[in-house]
């Protein structure tokens, strides 16, 4: 059994574990013991990746795992993982790990809501490790579908709206990237030879110039579409406000890391001449989500949605950073997708843990919180800090790494959408210390208020897990940097090119 084939296969497991349970109990024990085992997975994956690069091991992808099976088209299940993908899986693991414990309480249909919400993870641990286009795209389907039953059963508001709103653009996106998929996959032989939708063989190869400027933006904006690429974002805000606790933060946390990861892994390696021509053009929009996305999450009330557009703003940036195209700028951009995974994981996990308590997500209508539920409001604290950059956080880090490597081009374009991209870190500070300061501070609004329990040991644990692994990177980011880099040298040296050389 391949190492990697196990974070697809043990929540497959763990999903018919969940079948077999007879109360709510049971599904839960069952749920956090499965995704337990799968977090253990996770940080003995990193141990032994590290330890196969400390023993030479030089090999693009390590732990790879091939086997036919549709000889006709050539489609294979091929995986295999880099230092990108291995932090990109302890990420996941880290979020459906806390999200297992914030739904703890969820006892409509709770055996249903698990197997969606951990079929949902197995879909994204499958994205992660295919080397197959056509697998990662089976994988990316199966993480997407459930999102459907998951805010239109379980959801709040107009969740019906919601749901259909966003299984319908996401599904568009999907329209957009299989004609990209398709395209390289038709001519991955431009010489002759067997068609192959494996990702390190199309590498090798050089599609031609006419081919990568039709289907760049196919691809791209088909992976853009769920990273909130603007204008195609308008699913994410609805989305995030109606989905439970925990839906949320796969949603924010893991889900919308795919386009980020995807139009990188993808569209800019696979098509680098065409990603070097229309990066400006798509420079441009991330630039706006990174902009509108905060200016968004100013004017907002409800908690929901000021996290909501504070997504946008910080997926944008992640867009925004690997069409820079230089090591440094896309080093930030995977340090980015892990810090707003957690934080934002965090985030959400937290609005639902006080929206329990005061069944309110409009900030007017609370106020002194830190009083009454001490922890909470500490941990929202330490969340809000890490969102606006504080030294010491996960988010400071990846920020910080992005505009370094944006600034490294000299010409007036990038420096002028570079300089218009860091306003967003004063924007955000203006919404998280404006939500902090209502939220927490001054007299308590409401007598009802002065009644609510502080947190209880399975919000403890889902909050502090997130907290750690935040302050973890944000206190010895280099363990994880150096790991992305070896894994970016090649990468970027064959997306770069001439062009940019003297950028590496």
């Amino acid at each position: 059994m391949n190492i990697l084939s196990l974070f697809v296969l043990i929540p497959l497991l763990t999903i018919v574990g969940i079948v077999f349970t007879r109360n709510t109990k049971q599904t839960r024990l069952v749920s956090a013991v499965g995704m337990g085992i799968q977090l253990i997975m996770a940080g003995i994956l990193i141990f032994m990746y590290l330890a196969e690069r400390k023993a030479g091991n030089t090999a693009e992808m390590l732990f790879s795992f091939d086997a036919l099976w549709f000889p006709t088209l050539n489609i294979h299940y091929s995986v295999g993982v880099d230092g990108i993908s291995v932090a990109m899986i302890a990420l996941t693991a880290i979020v459906v790990f806390a999200g297992i414990f914030a739904s703890w309480t969820v006892d409509y249909l709770s055996k249903e809501f698990f197997i969606s919400l951990i079929l949902l993870a197995s879909g994204v641990f499958g994205f992660f490790i295919s080397l197959d286009l056509f697998t990662m795209f089976l994988f990316y389907e199966l993480a997407v579908i459930p999102m459907y039953l998951l805010i239109g059963l379980w959801g709040s508001g107009p969740k019906e709206y919601s749901a259909m709103k966003l299984t319908l653009m996401l599904m568009a996106g999907s329209a957009l990237l299989l004609v990209g998929l398709l395209g390289i996959y038709f001519n991955s032989a431009p010489g002759g030879g067997q068609l192959t939708f494996n990702i390190q063989e199309i590498s090798k190869i050089q599609i031609p110039i006419e081919m990568q400027r039709f289907l760049f933006p196919f691809a791209f904006i088909g992976f853009g579409v769920l990273g909130a690429l603007f204008p195609f974002h308008t699913w994410s805000p609805d989305g995030h406000a109606s989905a439970p606790t925990a839906v949320s933060m796969l949603h924010a946390g893991v889900l919308m890391k795919l386009g980020g990861y995807g139009a990188f892994r993808v569209a800019i390696y696979l098509m680098p001449e065409a990603a070097h021509e229309q990066a400006w053009i798509f420079i441009i929009l991330t630039s706006i989500s990174v902009v509108y996305g905060a200016f968004g999450a100013i004017v907002q009330k409800d908690l929901k949605y000021i996290n909501a557009y504070s997504s946008v703003s910080h997926c944008g940036l992640v867009l925004f950073a690997v069409l820079m195209m230089n090591q440094t700028a896309m080093n930030g951009a995977v340090i980015q997708m892990i810090s707003h995974g957690l934080m934002t994981a965090l985030f959400f996990a937290l609005i639902g843990m006080i929206y329990g308590r005061t069944h309110t997500r409009m900030i007017q209508e609370m106020g002194g919180l830190m009083k009454v539920i001490p922890f909470l409001g500490v941990v929202y604290v330490i969340a809000g800090l890490a969102s606006l950059g504080l030294p010491g956080l996960s988010g400071f880090v990846a920020e910080m790494t992005i505009f370094v490597g944006a600034f490294q081009h000299t010409d007036t374009f990038h420096r002028v959408v570079t300089i218009v991209a860091t306003s967003s870190i004063v924007i955000t500070a203006v919404y998280i210390l404006r939500v902090v300061g209502i939220l927490l501070l001054g007299p308590i609004k409401n007598d009802h208020y002065l009644q609510l329990t502080d947190a209880v040991w399975y919000e403890k644990l889902s909050t502090i897990t997130l907290v750690i692994s935040i302050a973890a990177i944000g206190l010895a980011p280099l363990w994880l940097s150096d790991m992305i880099n070896v894994s970016l040298w090649p990468m970027v040296q064959r997306i770069a090119g001439n062009g940019l050389a003297g950028l590496l």
